[in-house]
């Protein structure tokens, strides 16, 4: 941009997905808009990049796959994105009697499921139990999924809805009301199937099965209620190509962008709203009618001069590790084939009981003995993230995303401990391996390793997330837990016009573009109440 106009009907500032999809809506209803980016690229955690510069290789460094970005939004916006299907929903390997096996569950043929279920448990009723569980975020999902797009219902409107059968009861009680552990333990048997149905809670957030804060209920939610399926597919082209549908639509509708911004001053207390800051060398400054946040409020309390008290649930636990391989590693259950054991999510000391120590080994400020984590290769199911002789030769991204490892752990010395961490991570996943992971890593021209770890703190120094937590803060139940939200679209903050847009809003978290809707419906609704009065 050339020239900067000194007033905008909307500032937004931070051009990841979230605020991609506010100031398409926004631009498309024909109010000015301005985007403010901090980095050199548009898409913020969504974008993929060149991680290893000697091979043509797109990689989502921090987000890989996609389930709750509503089908409305993309049909609202007109974004070319295709979500494939993973033929293999999860693989689980295990040692029983010194036999190699693995449980398989794939998302196109039941029977393959029910048959490894057999073989671990030795019968159907685990299966069966596994199928009367997981209705209950379905019918949850059912009752709940539309109101993601709408104004806040309270807890006791949300709670009327579940009041028409019993498993609707069911569901509500369970998942809103009580410890997930309880139905856990209540319809599965199995420490494995107890632990793969976990995992889901636990991601990205530090937590347990009986945790009285219900933050485990709130992102098993999350993982399980997307477009009323919950399930989570590839983007073809990467999670890069969302980012860039949304920035192609947000500049078609007329929304501006400038990149290498350093905001350095915010006034939100005056009639308007001003935003001060440095780009192309020169200082700035611009007034906005409103003024929507894609970033954390541990960010926005340091922009105001506030101060910022977090809850000890919004501590993120997570540690990510890229890796591009020269070809996929064989397996010790000889009947699981790669290109299936890995195009799933691939799990690895997640048992029920084995996460449980974990976490207390964490919890006492040590990284535990054994790192629960699970992996994914996308490019079995998309490869197009791959140059053709990259293809050609059989090479593969494989992404680790490790659990039990909150911030807390790395704060002090990141550098050992990520060291650290690392090792004890691929050590899990090379325990069902013939041959260990780094053997299948591709090569730099130095001769240095293909792979790329993060921790929460350098997660939080990359973006700004509090602590690394992916969700910004801890994930929250989809309806008003307080009364002053009834009614409201949950991105209200204590400022005149200013509204969350990100992961921080009611509803906010993973790759959804939920909170940019509804800060740009809340922006709207004032408009048509201003255009009445």
């Amino acid at each position: 941009m050339s020239t900067i106009k000194s007033r905008y009907d909307v500032v937004i500032l931070g051009a990841g997905h979230n605020g991609l999809v506010a100031a398409s809506y926004l631009a498309q209803a024909g109010l000015s808009v301005l985007l403010l980016e901090k980095n050199d690229y548009i898409g913020g955690a969504t974008t993929s990049q060149q991680i290893f510069p000697d091979y043509d290789a797109r990689l989502s460094r921090y987000s890989y796959l996609v389930s709750l970005f509503p089908h409305k939004i993309i049909h609202d916006l007109g974004l070319n994105l295709e979500l494939r299907r993973r033929a293999i929903a999860s693989c689980t390997p295990y040692v029983n009697h010194a036999h190699q096996g693995a449980l398989l569950l794939s998302n196109v043929d039941a029977e393959v499921g029910r048959r490894s279920m057999c073989e671990l448990t030795g019968n159907d009723t685990e299966y069966d139990e596994l199928k009367c569980f997981y209705a209950l975020p379905r019918v949850f999902a059912e009752r709940v999924w539309d109101s993601m797009l709408e104004p806040l219902v309270s807890k006791e409107e949300m709670s009327r809805r579940f009041k028409v059968d019993e498993i609707s009861r069911e569901a509500w009680r369970t998942l809103v009301e009580e410890p997930l552990g309880n139905a856990i333990e209540r319809y599965l048997r199995d420490d494995l199937v107890r632990g793969l149905v976990f995992t889901d809670a636990k991601v990205g957030v530090f937590t347990h099965p009986h945790d009285s804060t219900l933050l485990q209920n709130r992102c098993f939610l999350y993982h399980l209620i997307g477009n009323k399926t919950g399930e989570w597919k590839v983007p073809v082209g990467g999670m890069g190509t969302v980012a860039s549908e949304l920035e192609c639509a947000a500049r078609k509708a007329g929304a501006e962008m400038l990149t290498n911004v350093h905001v350095h001053a915010l006034n939100v207390t005056g009639k308007t709203r001003t935003v001060e800051f440095h780009v192309n060398g020169k200082n700035e400054s611009v007034e906005a009618r409103f003024l929507l946040i894609n970033f954390g409020r541990n960010v926005l309390a340091k922009l105001t001069g506030r101060f910022f008290q977090p809850d000890r649930t919004d501590e993120g636990s997570v540690f990510k590790i890229n890796m591009l391989l020269s070809r996929l590693p064989k397996l010790k259950a000889k009947k699981i084939p790669a290109t299936e054991a890995f195009c799933g999510t691939f799990h690895s000391d997640e048992g029920y009981e084995r996460m449980s120590i974990s976490y207390d080994e964490a919890s006492d400020g040590r990284l535990p003995e054994k790192m629960p984590c699970e992996i994914y290769c996308h490019t079995l199911t998309d490869d197009s993230i791959l140059a053709p002789d990259l293809r050609e030769q059989g090479f593969h991204t494989m992404t680790l995303f490790g659990l039990d490892a909150p911030w807390s752990l790395f704060v002090r010395d990141n550098e050992e401990m990520r060291r650290e961490a690392e090792k004890k991570y691929l050590a899990s996943i090379n325990q069902w391996l013939e041959e260990p992971i780094e053997s299948c890593l591709a090569l730099a021209h130095d001769g240095s390793p293909c792979i790329e770890s993060k921790s929460p703190v350098d997660i939080e120094d990359a973006l700004g997330m509090y602590h690394g937590n992916i969700f910004h803060n801890a994930p929250t139940f989809p309806f008003a837990e307080r009364r002053e939200q009834v009614g409201r679209w949950g991105v209200e903050t204590e400022y005149e016009n200013v509204f969350f847009c990100g992961s921080s809003a009611v509803r906010g978290g993973a790759v959804s573009g939920i909170p940019g809707h509804n800060a740009a419906m809340k922006v709207l609704e004032l408009c048509r109440k201003t255009a009445n009065a």
